[in-house]
């Protein structure tokens, strides 16, 4: 006999960083499989050390690391995460990155800037990532930075179930905060039966982050419930002037909806002092206590999550979940 055969199980180990584990404990209720032991600290001069309790040999590995602040620190965690499952031989890496990290530093807007959101992808990948699962990229074009698939998930069906189940019966019209997320309003649109579209033209200085220089409103607001739609809320004054510009247009109440609820300081405080009457937000990153606001409300994005790496881990169709729809 020249060979020797033998019956392979594959075996799904879920792995989880210090920035957010409760989305892991709750991807994990979702699978049925716990996160695995790890001891992860910090040495005294800021050095992170991660080692795994159990053995990785062989398994198909989820890192779930959700990238709030300190983000560097979680960047630099996810890849020693990495590079110790590599070197503990397990058979495929999968980063789970709910918010993708420096997503909005996608292209050189002036001489001398990196591409941050490649540089990421670039060490990732060397670090030993085979692929990456994550949320609502700011671009779709940075799947095509990682050298390796991309499972691109949308939180939109969940985020308009959500506002269709609630503000059913009232005449809304979907509103893009900026010409760049037209296309994700007209899903919207389609998602709530056909209703309105319009969208807001700002001007901003890119050599001032954060700041939206001036609004004016494109159809049809008046009377209406404005559902004003974002990937990302950081400092929320785009989203807050926007709402401004839409009750000065006539809009009759607005409601926001976006995926990754950064809220950097002044957030918070602007959203409340705001007239926007809701927040729904996904948890992709964890909102702590001083920032919930009564406004604000946030949907589980676990199970969505737990039904793409399902799907992964079977070698299945993660595109079926969105029926067909690609980033």
């Amino acid at each position: 006999m020249g060979s020797i055969v033998a019956e392979n199980h594959k075996s799904l180990m879920l792995f989880s960083g210090r920035a957010y584990p409760a989305l892991a404990e709750e991807i994990g209720q979702a699978l049925g499989v716990s996160p695995t032991p790890t001891d992860a600290y910090d040495f005294a001069n800021g050095e992170i050390y991660v080692r795994y309790n159990e053995s990785v040999r062989g398994s198909d590995a989820f890192v779930v690391q959700s990238m709030t602040e300190p983000i560097n620190q979680w960047v630099m965690e996810t890849l020693l995460m990495i590079d110790a499952l590599k070197r503990g031989s397990a058979k495929r890496i999968t980063i789970v990155v709910p918010f993708y990290p420096y997503a909005r530093q996608d292209k050189k807007h002036r001489g001398r800037e990196p591409i941050s959101a490649r540089l990421v992808a670039d060490l990732f990948r060397t670090a030993g990532a085979d692929r990456i699962l994550t949320v609502d990229l700011h671009t779709a074009q940075i799947q095509g930075f990682f050298d390796g698939p991309v499972d691109h998930l949308f939180a939109l069906d969940l985020l308009a179930d959500y506002v269709r189940n609630k503000y059913d019966g009232r005449d809304m019209t979907v509103v893009s905060p900026d010409s760049g997320r037209v296309r994700l309003a007209e899903r919207w649109t389609e998602r709530l039966g056909g209703c309105p579209l319009a969208f807001i033209h700002k001007t901003r200085d890119i050599t001032r982050p954060n700041e939206v220089s001036a609004n004016r409103v494109v159809g049809e607001v008046e009377g209406r419930v404005c559902v004003a739609i974002d990937d990302i809320i950081d400092s929320g004054g785009t989203i807050c002037k926007a709402a401004d510009a839409l009750f000065a247009a006539g809009a009759a109440d607005v409601i926001v909806a976006a995926t990754h609820g950064v809220l950097s300081d002044p957030a918070t405080e602007r959203l409340k002092n705001s007239q926007i009457s809701e927040v729904i937000l996904t948890n992709t990153l964890p909102i702590p206590p001083e920032k919930r606001l009564d406004k604000i409300t946030q949907l589980s994005i676990a199970p969505l999550i737990a039904r793409a790496i399902r799907e992964v881990f079977a070698d299945g169709s993660v595109t079926t979940l969105f029926g067909g729809l690609s980033g």
